[in-house]
């Protein structure tokens, strides 16, 4: 049975077209988004998730062929049946032997080609579109992959088609050591071609090199080291299956936001003023919008303070309508020294709340000492408190007062 479930939440035919889908999702998107319809936050994500599959070509092929379930399930695209049992079973985990259809197993795949691409957060939150020029080694259109031109090889004579030289190393009397090495005639190959033979295309090398570029689609709220896989994509042998080029994405540093999964974090300092009497602020967010932030006056703001901005964060990935939060930690920065003048200060001081109270002891044990300015890497203070407990003596011996004990 056909599943049909994304088709009727956006209401349309599964044969309606992209402009149909696009056009509907737009009339429902409308009318359930949560700032019109703030009790159907459950239908509108059913209907960017709808949109999202349907509106994608490859990722609506892939739902019209495996439905739901497999694509929750982890279909690789371009699987069918018969390729997904090969992809599980291909690999000689019995032997070269498809265990569900008696025959040999399918030819094996290629390694994946792997590429870093540099994205800062800016193409995370709002998306892009990336063009990467890759080069790669395709099958040779002259010879079909063959390397000669009559299409005929001969078996290597120095490793017997094998593609391995093996050689006896003798080690002493009667004993010997066995090595193998990659044929040098062959190069692995196990078959070789005659020079006159060979393809004037590829020189008999089989394949040719090619630069391709791909258009990597970087989503919003993806995340660092996140991979995009282009299936089939990779380097291509004869009698092998490519294999992928996965793109891993690699975040740059920012110099304003921290992310923290679909948060987003911001350090702001605020001087002493603000924190007591308030504030208003703009803070340029990640896609070119100006936030108008205000604080009301009499809520103080102390130093490490962190308040949130809900639904300003990172867009989360694959539901681009929703997002997490953003936070801002505040620092005061407090004035210089004698900032105002002794008479301001005792007004000041009629404002704030009143000091601690203070009671002065009696006794003889009272001492009165001052506080000085404390640098951590100014090593001169710690070797000043020592100079106390020196000798007067210049050398720097022992004073007449202390003596060594002797035994």
């Amino acid at each position: 049975m056909e599943d049909s479930k994304l088709y009727e939440i956006l209401g349309v035919d599964r044969n309606a077209s992209d402009n149909e889908i696009k056009k509907q999702y737009r009339k429902l998107a409308k009318e359930y988004h949560p700032d019109k319809n703030p009790d159907a936050g459950d239908k509108f994500k059913e209907i960017s998730y709808a949109y999202e599959i349907l509106s994608d070509p490859k990722k609506r092929a892939t739902y019209d062929q495996y439905g739901l379930k497999g694509m929750q399930e982890g279909v690789p695209e371009g699987f069918g049946g018969d390729d997904l049992l090969s992809h599980l079973f291909g690999g000689g985990l019995f032997g070269g032997f498809d265990p569900f259809r008696g025959g040999p197993k399918r030819r094996q795949r290629g390694e994946d080609t792997v590429h870093p691409l540099k994205v800062t957060l800016e193409d995370l939150y709002n998306g892009k579109v990336a063009k990467l020029q890759l080069s790669r080694n395709i099958i040779c259109e002259a010879c079909k992959g063959r390397g000669s031109k009559s299409g005929q090889v001969e078996k290597c004579r120095t490793c017997k088609g094998c593609g391995v030289k093996i050689t006896l190393i003798e080690i002493g009397p009667g004993m010997s050591h066995q090595t193998h090495s990659t044929c040098p005639d062959c190069r692995g190959d196990g078959e070789f071609i005659k020079e006159k033979d060979r393809c004037g295309t590829c020189k008999g090398k089989k394949v040719c090199n090619e630069s391709k570029i791909l258009e990597v689609h970087v989503d919003k709220g993806m995340k660092d080291n996140q991979k995009i896989y282009f299936r089939g994509e990779g380097d291509q042998i004869p009698d092998v299956e490519s294999g992928n080029v996965v793109i891993i994405l690699q975040q740059k540093p920012h110099e304003k936001f921290q992310r923290n999964d679909d948060n987003l974090q911001v350090n702001h300092t605020i001087t002493l003023t603000e924190a007591l009497c308030g504030f208003t602020i703009i803070l340029q967010h990640l896609d070119g919008r100006d936030l108008l932030i205000k604080h009301p006056p009499g809520v103080v703001i102390k130093p490490g303070d962190v308040k949130c901005v809900e639904g300003e964060g990172m867009p989360c990935y694959k539901n681009p309508f929703e997002k997490g939060n953003l936070y801002i930690c505040f620092s005061i920065k407090f004035p210089d020294n004698h900032f105002t003048s002794e008479e301001n200060l005792k007004i000041l001081e009629t404002i704030f709340p009143p000091r601690t109270e203070f009671i002065m002891p009696t006794g003889e044990n009272v001492e009165q000492v001052d506080l000085q300015e404390f640098d951590p890497n100014d090593k001169s203070n710690a070797a000043g408190n020592s100079e106390a407990y020196i000798s007067d003596d210049e050398d720097g011996g022992h004073g007449p007062g202390i003596q060594c004990a002797h035994q």
